[in-house]
């Protein structure tokens, strides 16, 4: 038996002492550290230098560079006006003033108050010369005025205040930078309080923060990650970085931060990010910043917060729109009072400052951005430093704009149109009732106002729509049909031919306002080819008419037939030479068929209340450096188009325009006739003027008082008719903005007209058109060219027809 034997080899075993094992992975992992800190340190030092460079080039301009700002016309205090010191002076704080005295005097000027006097010493950088003067006061109101030699003075112009400066970019961007040192405490602790604790400690980051947002972006948490931004990293996102929400936009946000920190003081990234966090929306603007922010909101400096304001603007930055004073005043209130509460916290106030200032309401400044800062007139400007200034960058030299605007007088305007427009909006509706109940849409009209000083062509206040927010299209410089406000242009031309020595053909004395007319269907050739057949409103015909009655009534076919005996031609070029560039001879253009703004029918207007002087509309004054040197001065301009008579003339025939309250008026034929425009005094508007209602597609009112003019158009973005009367359109809104107007000091010494040397004025009777005396009850003023005026007196004689001429209407009238 055979015997196998397997021979194995034999295993072997190594056995590695533990201590070297564990030494081999405590190295590796080592190893596998350092790699990794390698690779991150080398990725942190690529992103590091990137985002430095980055930095550097920004920080290569100035953060934010100075823009234009837009001052508002000089108020002018004279005596007799109602105003008080205090008024004064808080008016000379706002223009930039500082107390007499004070180690750091103001540029701008300087004011010191003694008891019921106000002395006003304007500095280097003023708007003005630096000529002091002292406003003496009495029983609140201006008693004289003295300059700093004790002599009289008619007048004193303070320091223009500042409107609004204009938006930096495509984003409409609105700020007023301010420094740090012009940061109320209260401001500064209540931003810390709420926002960042521990901003003067920390580095730039607050590392426990950042862990809790890691954490819950990890875990998906979102909803309760939190910020975890400093001050420093929200000016990183304002400034440099786009929020992704990704941990690759937190670590970004973390390396700008560095690098800001680095490169600026505490007190500086503060007021960075002061003049940059945005706190709302305002119409179509962004606000940006505590400086524009306490103006939009409050009406004041930043450096005139009060507590309560200063933690309200703190608490709006997490949600600007969510927390609109203007909108949720409740979510407003209740988001101001917890950032007083973590003031509290702080130890920055006492519990008692935090009770009182919940105590108080919001006190906003009305939110209408429209009447504050004239957005549609600081459009205008903007476009004429454009022309004047070409490619020059106005707004990043900081240069200062001196305009024409009155503020009180644009905020006048901007209410009127705003608490008229539902007379204008029911109108629409009635027009449009079939259309409403069958579920059809329909749009309301635009309005656009403006005012001047007929005097000098400044344009006091101008409103370019309904709503700037909603539509920056600017109806006041949009050329639309004129309409019926054309017409005293035809009628001036008449009286100018008259001061002439010149009679019409036809006529057989020189123009008046009893010349007579013809109203009857007539048709002319309104070109080569085409026939002009004019209609009167409504279609009715008054036969032979007075001038007179011609214009209070509006009549279209009576307007025409005197153009025609004027020359079509002549008329026209009186109403080019007035600033309506596109009027020519034709039959049409005597009712106003050729296209003007309302603005240029404004400038337009100033011939009849100037002496028969045109002077075009302004609203640049003066541009100036930051210094306040000179760079350029615009003087308006002006030229005589009218005899100061016939401007007079018209002007007088236009106050009939008004006359007239449905009981007494213009008597013809036994019926009763009001002008036009005569609704405007039951509206309550009863100063001395003079106007003109004006009706085509679109609907006009254009008047004025010896010391403003207005002009106001209703209309269709798209030239649709309104199918509404300029009476019933346009004249309510004037008459509103008119009758504020008048109770400003500025503008309240209206008085009636002055008739210059050539001109009488004269009673005339109704029925008989000849002089009025005790016999002739029913009786109206007239002005004449002196000796065209009548020179028999009325003996209304009695009626000698019979019974059946009477019942049939035939024979002579007495007087007619």
């Amino acid at each position: 038996m055979a015997i196998k034997v397997r021979l194995e080899k034999p295993k072997l075993k190594i056995s590695w002492p533990k201590s070297l094992l564990s030494s081999w992975l405590v190295r590796g992992f080592i190893g596998l550290v350092l790699l990794a800190g390698i690779i991150a340190f080398g990725v942190f030092f690529h992103y590091y230098n990137k985002y430095a460079r980055i930095v550097d080039d920004r920080l290569k301009q100035p953060l934010f560079a100075e823009t234009a700002k837009i001052f508002a016309a000089p108020r002018e205090v004279r005596p007799g006006q109602k105003l008080s010191a205090k008024v004064i002076a808080s008016e000379l704080r706002d223009a930039g003033y500082t107390i007499e005295g004070l180690s750091h005097s103001s540029p701008m000027g300087t004011y010191a108050e003694d008891g019921n006097d106000i002395t006003v010493r304007p500095g280097p950088q003023s708007f003005h010369a630096p000529d002091p003067a002292t406003i003496h006061f009495s029983k609140g109101e201006v008693e004289k005025v003295t300059d700093d030699k004790g002599q009289s003075l008619a007048s004193y112009e303070l320091e223009p205040l500042l409107i609004t400066g204009l938006s930096e970019d495509a984003n409409r961007t609105k700020r007023r930078l301010v420094t740090y040192d012009e940061i109320p405490p209260n401001l500064v602790q209540a931003v810390l309080a709420i926002e960042d604790r521990r901003f003067f400690e920390h580095g730039g980051v607050n590392y426990m923060s950042m862990a809790g947002w890691a954490w819950h972006d990890i875990i998906g948490d979102r909803k309760h990650r939190g910020g975890a931004s400093t001050l420093t990293m929200q000016l990183a996102k304002l400034l440099f970085v786009a929020d992704t929400g990704t941990i690759k936009y937190k670590v970004t946000q973390i390396l700008v931060a560095f690098h800001l920190e680095h490169r600026f003081t505490k007190k500086q990234i503060f007021e960075a990010y002061s003049n940059q966090i945005n706190l709302g929306q305002r119409g179509s603007f962004s606000i940006q910043g505590f400086g524009e922010a306490a103006q939009v909101y409050f009406g004041k400096d930043v450096r005139q917060l009060d507590l309560a304001e200063c933690a309200m603007l703190a608490g709006i930055i997490q949600r600007p729109n969510y927390f609109n004073p203007f909108r949720h005043p409740e979510r407003t209130i209740e988001r101001r009072n917890l950032v007083l509460d973590s003031m509290v916290e702080t130890g920055a106030i006492s519990k008692s400052q935090a009770e009182k200032a919940k105590a108080d309401p919001l006190h906003l400044v009305p939110g209408s951005v429209d009447a504050s800062e004239a957005p549609y007139f600081v459009d205008i400007v903007r476009d004429q430093l454009l022309q004047k200034l070409g490619d020059r960058d106005f707004n990043r030299e900081g240069l200062r704009i001196y305009t024409s605007l009155d503020p009180d007088l644009q905020r006048l305007a901007t209410t009127s149109v705003d608490e008229t427009q539902h007379i204008v909006d029911a109108a629409v509706d009635r027009k449009h009732a079939r259309d409403r109940k069958a579920g059809k849409s329909y749009t309301y009209p635009q309005v656009a106002l403006v005012a001047l000083d007929p005097h000098t062509g400044q344009v006091l206040a101008l409103v370019g729509g309904r709503n700037y927010g909603a539509s920056q299209v600017n109806h006041a410089i949009a050329h639309r049909p004129t309409g019926s406000i054309f017409k005293p242009f035809v009628y001036a031309a008449a009286f100018q031919t008259a001061t002439q020595g010149t009679v019409l053909p036809g006529q057989t004395a020189l123009f008046s306002p009893l010349t007579i007319l013809n109203d009857s269907q007539q048709t002319y050739n309104e070109g080569s080819d085409d026939e002009y057949t004019p209609r009167n409103f409504e279609g009715a015909f008054y036969g032979d008419i007075t001038a007179r009655f011609a214009l209070l009534r509006s009549d279209n076919n009576a307007t025409i037939s005197l153009a025609s005996m004027i020359g079509f031609d002549q008329v026209a070029a009186l109403a080019r030479d007035s600033g309506i560039k596109s009027a020519k001879g034709t039959p049409s253009m005597a009712i106003g068929s050729y296209d003007a703004t309302p603005l240029d029918m404004a400038g337009a207007y100033t011939v009849f209340s100037n002496n028969g002087v045109h002077i075009d509309p302004w609203t640049l004054a003066s541009v100036r450096a930051p210094n306040g040197d000179v760079i350029d001065d615009y003087p308006p301009s002006s030229r005589q188009v009218l005899d100061p008579r016939a401007a007079f003339l018209t002007t007088f025939m236009m106050q009939a325009v008004l006359q007239g309250n449905g009981k007494q008026g213009c008597r013809v034929n036994g019926k009763v006739f009001c002008g036009t425009g005569a609704g405007v005094r039951n509206m309550g508007f009863v100063s001395p003027a003079a106007g003109k209602t004006g009706t085509s597609h679109d609907a006009w009112f254009a008047g004025f008082t010896t010391n403003l003019l207005c002009v106001v158009w209703v209309g269709n973005d798209d030239y649709t008719d309104i199918k509404i009367e300029g009476a019933d359109a346009a004249a309510p809104i004037w008459a509103d903005f008119m009758k504020r107007a008048v109770k400003l000091p500025q503008y309240s010494d209206t008085h009636e007209f002055t008739a210059p040397d050539g001109v009488e004025v004269v009673r005339i009777d109704r029925a008989s058109n000849l002089l009025s005396d005790e016999a002739c009850p029913d009786s109206y003023e007239a002005a004449f060219l002196m000796g065209t005026a009548p020179t028999d007196t009325c003996d209304h004689p009695s009626d000698h027809r019979n019974i059946l001429q009477k019942i049939f209407g035939v024979g002579a009238k007495p007087g007619q």
